[in-house]
């Protein structure tokens, strides 16, 4: 690990001899960068489907931080981040290109350029965390080189909340803007790591909040025992120097292994209790490939094998994954409706299907397509219908201005309208079940709001799922990976049938209790128990860690050590101690 950085003034080192413009300081070396980018690709091996990848990320992120403070201003900080960033985004979603080239049609080239496009796009938001936290840090404020190596920042309990805070700031952002795109989000790998007793009280970015503090206060511990002791002048009282010495040392690695352990002792509790019946459900997975799921033969062949597995063998509930039935509701063949309504009737069971939605103007014209899943409860000819309301960009519509991209790909249906962010849930059995499709799972927020405004308590997720387009890669265990923390943050199970992998069920403590191989036909029969109650993230959403990142840096930034008032007193104090001091010369 790199030695971090001390913002003491050094033996034999006034204040006017630091006031060294920062852009006259040292120049970092390019391998600076290089290591930052080579730590942000090893931080992909914390997120599935590495096994307990949570304390792996802990380590790197200390890594991390410790490389932030060689840094010598805002600028070198911003793309010390945003080299972590992209060694990050470039190894942990370039299964992007297999959608894109495999199965879009685009060209190699330019499918790869487009993945490392978008993933410098993504590496904007750790740079930008990383520059905040210099400002609010003090580093890039001081204006001033505080040693005569150039080392002008060392790790202090005002940087270590203000990178906490800067980083879910910017991990926030990039769930936001733009529709967001929070895949890898560095809460993910604790769902197997010490820190998943967080996420029901703070969410996803809580949890890389409270990463980022640990890991900041560890450096901050180890910084400190490459002090001398006393600092640069000697103590009168050798004893309590080095109780202080010592204290600061430990007060910080014990306030990141507090943290550490609390993160167990949370998960024990019950945040929500068990209600009702568990339902007996069946998740259908049906290996559909992606080069024949809109051809006519493949949809002609898709339904007549969800037709035979919906009917295969009652249940509470059969859930298909997304456009299992890859057509218009409309068109759906006449004998696959009258087999599945008459299975469900005479076995009481429910089944929830994935199609398209429209509408059919008067002159019979289908406008306002969605991405849908309709719901048949037994005994009733009414027909559930939930429409995708968080949709895929360039896959499900496409953004102002870049039609010519998506022309350059052979995929269909790229333009859907959008349903309501908040939708009735689908009933079984007095269980109201909440149900989304896909990438919508990214989304906590979204889901805790569905969870809070529902006028029918939730007691079930359902995440129905085709993932077919990115082919045998990561992005099948890293979506698991992040239903399982949307588990953990509402208290309740999920469960998800998708076309290719992972069909799996998952209890409210986000542990997976069945699961289905990838690449395989078949039905997961399992059993799940609802929950009722809500988390605290379920309460607040992710307004609690906004308003607590927001207020620490806004505090730090106003009275951080980089304030311009505090630096001049303290020059001035300087020079007036200097000015009144004895003048030894005259006394030899």
């Amino acid at each position: 690990m790199a030695d971090p950085i001390s913002s003491r003034l050094q033996p034999g080192v006034t204040p006017a001899a630091a006031t060294v413009p920062v852009g006259n300081g040292r120049t970092l070396p390019r391998s600076h960068y290089l290591l930052a980018f080579f730590a942000g690709a090893a931080n992909t091996l914390s997120f599935a489907p590495t096994p307990h990848g949570g304390w792996l990320e802990i380590v790197l992120f200390v890594f991390f931080f410790a490389w932030l403070t060689r840094t010598t201003g805002w600028k070198s900080a911003a793309l010390t981040g945003g080299a972590f960033g992209f060694g990050n985004f470039v190894t942990g979603v370039w299964w992007l290109y297999v959608s894109m080239h495999v199965y879009g049609g685009m060209s190699a080239v330019l499918a790869g350029a487009a993945v490392a496009l978008f993933s410098l796009y993504l590496a904007l938001y750790p740079a930008l965390a990383a520059g905040i936290w210099s400002f609010c840090a003090g580093h890039a404020r001081n204006g001033a080189l505080a040693s005569p190596d150039d080392r002008p920042f060392a790790p202090t309990w005002h940087g270590a909340f203000a990178f906490a805070s800067a980083w879910a700031i910017g991990e926030w952002l990039r769930g936001t803007i733009f529709t967001g795109f929070p895949w890898l989000a560095s809460g993910y790998p604790q769902v197997d790591g010490p820190l998943a007793g967080f996420a029901p009280v703070m969410g996803v970015y809580g949890v890389g909040w409270v990463l980022a503090l640990i890991a900041a206060l560890l450096v901050q511990a180890w910084a400190r025992t490459r002090e001398p002791r006393g600092g640069s002048r000697s103590s009168g009282n050798n004893s309590n120097t080095g109780s202080s010495h010592t204290a600061r040392i430990a007060t910080p690695a014990i306030v990141a292994l507090a943290l550490i352990a609390a993160g167990p002792l949370l998960h024990l509790v019950a945040w929500t209790t068990p209600t009702n019946a568990p339902l007996n459900v069946r998740l259908l997975q049906g290996n559909v490939p992606q080069d024949m799921k809109f051809d006519e033969a493949g949809v002609v062949g898709a339904i007549r094998e969800f037709q035979r597995m919906i009917t295969a063998k009652p249940a509470d509930l059969v859930v298909t994954p997304e456009t299992a039935i890859p057509v218009l509701v409309q068109d759906v063949p006449e004998d696959f409706g009258v087999a599945v309504r008459n299975f469900a009737d005479s076995t009481g069971t429910s089944i929830v299907f994935g199609a398209i939605g429209g509408k059919v103007t008067p002159d019979r014209r289908i406008v306002d397509y969605t991405n849908s899943l309709f719901g048949m409860t037994p005994g009733t000819r009414d027909l559930y219908r939930y429409d995708k309301h968080h949709l895929v960009p360039f896959g499900e519509f496409v953004p102002w201005g870049f039609h010519w991209f998506v022309q350059m790909m052979n995929i269909p249906l790229g333009d859907f309208n959008r349903g309501a962010p908040v939708q009735k849930p689908f009933m079984v059995h007095n269980e109201a079940i909440s149900v989304d499709i896909c990438y919508e799972d990214l989304f906590g927020e979204e889901i805790a709001r569905t969870v809070r405004e529902n006028a029918a308590p939730v007691s079930v997720l359902i995440n129905s799922t085709n993932l077919g387009w990115f082919g045998n890669t990561i992005a099948l265990d890293q979506h698991l990976q992040i239903a399982r923390m949307r588990s953990l943050e509402t208290g309740r199970p999920m469960l998800r049938a998708t076309n290719t992998g992972t069909t799996a069920a998952i209890d409210a403590h986000g542990n997976v209790t069945g699961r289905l191989r990838p690449f395989t036909i078949g039905a997961l029969d399992t059993t799940v128990q609802g929950m009722t109650g809500n988390t605290p993230y379920v309460t607040s959403g992710n307004n609690t860690v906004l308003a607590v990142s927001l207020i620490l840096l806004a505090f730090g930034f106003a009275f951080g050590p980089g304030r311009p008032g505090r630096r001049g007193n303290a020059l001035k104090s300087e020079k007036t101690a200097t000015s009144t001091a004895p003048d030894d010369s005259r006394n030899t």
